[in-house]
């Protein structure tokens, strides 16, 4: 607390809110559009509509509505292009943070999510105890029974995809979109490089968790009107699995390798290097005694086999190393002390 020349303390100043900026995408939703923005509250200090290059001018439908329903808040970046949901995100994150946000919130146009929940959404960054808050449809039954079953199916095997790319293994529907990001952590996201299209969500999530962000999920109940998704489940299928493999990759081997060498490290080589011996040994040995017909010895079974029941073990002890490495602390405090002393020492 401050002194004054008298010696009498005085209370701190209260600590100002923190700036929340709303970023919607904008595709095809001039029908719901403007219900979405007359169901964001006073707690929004701007809302960023981006038009992703959309056939239906969706950016004309917002200033249609703001001619109605005048809000200085609200205001539309139009894209020339589109490049996909995740490219209208990361545009409207930029705008955002040019303009002193700290708090991004997306909320898709398109109705599916409630507005009002938001304040519950980053309730737990301003309290500090999150970097990255997200909905979950899967909380309790009640919210999954309104979700078409093609989607429940596709969500559950997405799910595991992604706990085991990014490493949140707490967390369920990767794919939900609504969503919380401290604007200091956002800072540290190479923003360029997140999949532009449906991946994004997923791609965000493994992005944080090399940076070891905190995330956080709250149950989110979305409404199923008679819209048609943009995104084909067969692509889905095809495409997905290569992307989670590459960020597994990338996570794998900063995490473990290249920022920092735990018993998880060894775990991982050990497992790799066992099972790999066991499986190429054993093949080739197959391989060999089938031309030659000379059936393989007990000895020739055992070297093939035991090395792989090993490498599965250790392949299991990383499963557990990671699960438990999930963070639990969130980052952003930190890059606000390291920024600070940045400052002093400069």
């Amino acid at each position: 607390m401050p002194i004054t020349p008298l010696g009498r303390l005085e209370p701190a100043p209260a600590p100002s809110a923190p700036r929340v900026a709303v970023v919607v995408p904008c595709y095809k939703v001039t029908a719901t559009i403007g219900e979405v923005l007359t169901a964001i509250g006073p707690w929004a200090d701007s809302v960023w509509c981006v038009d992703d290059g959309c056939p239906a001018s969706s950016g004309d439908a917002v200033e249609r509505w703001l001619q109605d329903h005048p809000d200085e808040r609200v205001r539309v970046v139009r894209r020339p292009a589109n490049g996909g949901v995740g490219a209208a995100v990361v545009s409207g994150y930029r705008a955002a943070l040019a303009h002193g946000a700290d708090i991004l919130v997306k909320v898709d146009g398109d109705g599916q999510m409630d507005p009002a929940l938001v304040p519950a959404l980053v309730g737990p960054i301003v309290e500090g105890e999150a970097d990255y808050t997200k909905g979950n449809r899967f909380f309790s039954p009640r919210t999954v029974a309104g979700m078409p079953p093609l989607r429940l199916f596709g969500n559950a095997g997405l799910s595991f995809l992604t706990k085991l790319s990014s490493g949140y293994w707490d967390l369920f529907d990767p794919t939900n979109g609504f969503t919380a990001l401290h604007a200091r952590v956002a800072a540290e996201l190479p923003l360029d490089d997140l999949h532009p299209r449906y991946f994004f969500e997923s791609d965000l999530l493994c992005r944080l968790g090399v940076l070891r962000a905190r995330v956080v999920e709250l149950p989110a109940t979305a409404v199923y009107r008679d819209e048609q998704s943009h995104l084909s489940e067969m692509h889905a299928l095809l495409t997905f699995p290569w992307l989670h493999l590459r960020n597994l990759v990338r996570r794998v081997g900063y995490n473990y390798f290249l920022r920092n060498f735990t018993a998880g490290s060894l775990y991982l080589v050990a497992g790799v290097l066992l099972s790999g011996f066991g499986v190429v040994f054993g093949a080739v040995e197959w391989i060999r005694g089938a031309l030659a017909g000379d059936p393989a010895t007990a000895g020739t079974v055992m070297l093939a086999g035991l090395p792989v029941l090993l490498g599965i073990q250790f392949l299991i002890a990383f499963l557990n190393h990671d699960i438990a490495s999930t963070p639990r602390e969130p980052l952003h405090p930190r890059l606000s002390r390291i920024r600070v002393m940045s400052r002093e020492s400069a």
